[in-house]
Formats: structure tokens, C-alpha cells, sequence
């Protein structure tokens, strides 16, 4: 009996070849869908405000208003202003390194540097002379912060001062420090000095070419230029009359330097000068103290050791006025280094003692420890943070005292290591 020939392939699976492409471009669509869905949702979500952080802005108005600040200066110091979280990373990341004084001014104290500043000081010469005259403060130190802060404009900043010092603020990073800084700038915003948009300066809210927190400009900046403006942003004349005055209101004298390079007798008893101490220039001479340059010390005024290497790098005695440019930037190294670029821009020699290169300085790690084991033995060192300011270099000449060695002060691994060693 013979059958039916059978037809290998189904009619329905002629119908479902024929269905494929419109398959194949349905998947397709839903997954373009899919994707301009999560792109959206993505980008309302980056575009979402913080609800807490405008929770806070709106909190500040009637502090703001309190200072005078109004409705309109305060909503468009505001608009379109989110936190950035870039800062807040900045904040949490800490140094691993201790840079040695002689790497910090090599990079400060450049010939690039010295040059630039040279042909600055040339252009602005009236200008410096005319702030010298109104506030007594030596031109060369102006011109070293100007090159510390923003390589004499330079660069000073491109952060949005409104939204850096919000979004620390909010995040009561150093408590209210920040947010007061917050209602310093919309004070400065609603005297007109500056508009918002131009309102830059770097990531913790420094502004303009020398580096005014808003505190500081509403104290110290002054229109020197004479435009009706206090602008520090734009303005050269502006910038170094309002750092003169600075220094001026922090106690600059008139007439005297910063300090001077020094050379040491062999027998110099260090132990009997506190570095944190001013003694008259007559007793250092006594002691058979010269200046490096063979000049004279002056017959009047006072000065301090400054041993920012130990006893084997250079060696100062430095003025009051030197605190005067701490007060700036309360750092040794920077204070050294605005000096020493000020005096190379007029026209000064190098440092004539070389920079003890091989001593091994301590790392982050390292200084916490050396502050930790000074704190147990009973010496006031402040936070135990790894930057070894003046109370651990007092400390640390204590310890040195007490251990039968020269107490310069001067932290490095050789120490720590005799230190571990002296349970």
C-alpha cells in the first residue's frame, strides 16, 4: 500500500520564517526602549536635586538676610547650585608624604618663577611703590605671596567660590567654618564687588590672585585702584594693595625685614635659645652668630633661631615680621618660601649652606607615630594629624633635652628610630 509522500517541513514554521525579521525588529525596539529608558532615568536622577543639601540653602536665608544680604543677591548666588562631591573626596584625602623643606622651595622658589616675578614687579613697580608707601609693607614680600598663591595670576582658581564653600558647609566639613565663609561671600556678592558667575577660586573657597578667604576680604581688601570695586579677581592693583594691607593689619613693621640667613659659631649653645622666643639682635652678635652674607646684623631690633633642617641645612634668625607672613599660610616652609622668592625677585643671591639631602625625613605615618610617642611621654604636640607644626618641634627639642642631644627640633627618621629605641 503505498502513502502519502510527507512534506518535511511544517506550514507553521514557513509562517514563523516569514514572522522572523518583524520578531528581530520588535526585539530590537524594545531594547532601544530599554536603553533610552536607563539613559533617562540616569540622567533624572544626576539632574535630581539633593532635597537635604536646598533643605540647607534655604536654611542659611535668614543668617544671610540677618547680614543685610537680599532675597534676589541670595537666589541667584544659588542658582543652579548643586553639591560637588569632588570636594568632599579632597577633604577625606590625606598626604602619605611629608615633602622636605629643600623639595618644597626648589618647586617655590624656581628659576621659571623668579624670572616671571622679575618682569611682574617691572610692570607694577608704581603700583608696589604706592602700596609701600601707604602701608610700610616691604614690595619683595608681596610679590613672594603672589607668586605662592597664584604664580602672580596665573592660575587662581576655577571653582565656583558659592558652590565650593556650600557644599562644605553642608557637609560641616571643620564645623561651621565653612558655612560662615558661605555668608561672607554673599555679603561680598551683595556689595557689588563681583558677580556670582565670577566668583572663582579654589576648591575650599580661596579667591582671586592672592588668595583671600571671604572672611579676609571683607576685612582687609581695598579698592586700590580706585574704580568703586574691591577686585581682586581682575584687578593687579586691587590684589597687591589689598595683600599689603593684610600683612599691614597683622602687624608688619615698617622698615624692617623678614630676616637673614646666618652662620653659626661651633660652639653656639642652641639649647639656650628658644626658637619660639625673640632675643636682640645684639645678643646673637655676641654669641658669635654672622650673617651668611657677611654683612653686619643690624644693632636694633630682635630675631628668633629658625632651623628649618636642623643644625646641618641653612640657618636664620628671622623677625617678627616673619610670623606676620605665617599669618598668611601658617606654614614654616611656605612662610620661607614666600621670603626667599621675594628676596630672588629683587635681585638676591641663593642660599649660601647647602640642604641636607640625605637625611631621611619621615613620611605621614611616621610623623603620627613620632607625635604619639611624644604625647606619651608627656609633651603637648596638638592633634596627632602627621604635620609637625611648632608644638611638635617644641616637643620634640624637649625630648632632645632630655636625651643628651642637640635640640634643634628637626624630625627625621634617625631621630624616630633613637626614639623606639629609648623605652
Amino acid at each position: 500500500m503505498r502513502t502519502a509522500p510527507m512534506n518535511p517541513i511544517s506550514p507553521n514554521f514557513h509562517a514563523l520564517t516569514r514572522l522572523a525579521p518583524f520578531f528581530r525588529l520588535l526585539t530590537l525596539l524594545v531594547v532601544i526602549a530599554v536603553v533610552a529608558l536607563s539613559v533617562q532615568q540616569a540622567q533624572a536622577a544626576k539632574a535630581a536635586p539633593d532635597s537635604g543639601f536646598q533643605s540647607f540653602v534655604q536654611s542659611l536665608w535668614p543668617q544671610a538676610q540677618a547680614r543685610n544680604v537680599s532675597r534676589a543677591t541670595f537666589d541667584a548666588a544659588f542658582e543652579g547650585v548643586t553639591p560637588n562631591p569632588k570636594l568632599i573626596a579632597l577633604t577625606k584625602k590625606q598626604a602619605e608624604f611629608v615633602k622636605p623643606v629643600w623639595d618644597y622651595l626648589a618647586g617655590a622658589v624656581s628659576a621659571k618663577r623668579i624670572g616671571r616675578g622679575q618682569e611682574k614687579r617691572a610692570e607694577w613697580k608704581d603700583t608696589l611703590a604706592r602700596a609701600q608707601s601707604q602701608y610700610g609693607v616691604d614690595p619683595s614680600v608681596v610679590m613672594g605671596i603672589w607668586g605662592m598663591e597664584t604664580d602672580f595670576g596665573g592660575f587662581s582658581g576655577d571653582n565656583n567660590v558659592i558652590r565650593s564653600l556650600a557644599t562644605l558647609a553642608y557637609a560641616r566639613y571643620r564645623g561651621d567654618f565653612f558655612k560662615d565663609e558661605l555668608l561672607n561671600a554673599l555679603q561680598i556678592l551683595q556689595e557689588g564687588h563681583i558677580a556670582p558667575a565670577a566668583m572663582t577660586g579654589s576648591w575650599a573657597g580661596a579667591m582671586g590672585q592672592t588668595q583671600f578667604m571671604p572672611s579676609s576680604f571683607l576685612k582687609y581688601a581695598v579698592d586700590f585702584n580706585r574704580d568703586g570695586r574691591k577686585d581682586i579677581w581682575t584687578s593687579v592693583p586691587d590684589a597687591l594693595g589689598s595683600t599689603a594691607n593684610y600683612l599691614k593689619q597683622h602687624g608688619w613693621i615698617s622698615g624692617e625685614t623678614w630676616g637673614y640667613e646666618v652662620v653659626l659659631p661651633k660652639a653656639f649653645n642652641i639649647a639656650a635659645y628658644d626658637p619660639a622666643r625673640f632675643s636682640d639682635f645684639a645678643r646673637f652678635a655676641e654669641a658669635g652668630v654672622t650673617r651668611a652674607d657677611g654683612e653686619p646684623l643690624p644693632r636694633a631690633g630682635e630675631a628668633a633661631l629658625l632651623l628649618p633642617a636642623g643644625l646641618h641645612g641653612p640657618v636664620f634668625l628671622v623677625t617678627p615680621n616673619f610670623k606676620v607672613i605665617k599669618s598668611y599660610n601658617n606654614s614654616t616652609s611656605y612662610a620661607l618660601a614666600v621670603a626667599l622668592l621675594g628676596d630672588r625677585i629683587n635681585g638676591e643671591g641663593p642660599l649660601h649652606a647647602g640642604w641636607p639631602r640625605g637625611d631621611k625625613v619621615l613620611n605621614h605615618a611616621q610623623a603620627v607615630e613620632l607625635q604619639t610617642r611624644l604625647t606619651k611621654l608627656g609633651f603637648e604636640v596638638g592633634e596627632l594629624d602627621g604635620h609637625l607644626g611648632e608644638k611638635a618641634s617644641q616637643a620634640l627639642r624637649g625630648w632632645q633635652k632630655q636625651a643628651g642631644l642637640e635640640p634643634d627640633g628637626y624630625p627625621t627618621l634617625g631621630l624616630l628610630q633613637k626614639m623606639r629605641k629609648a623605652r
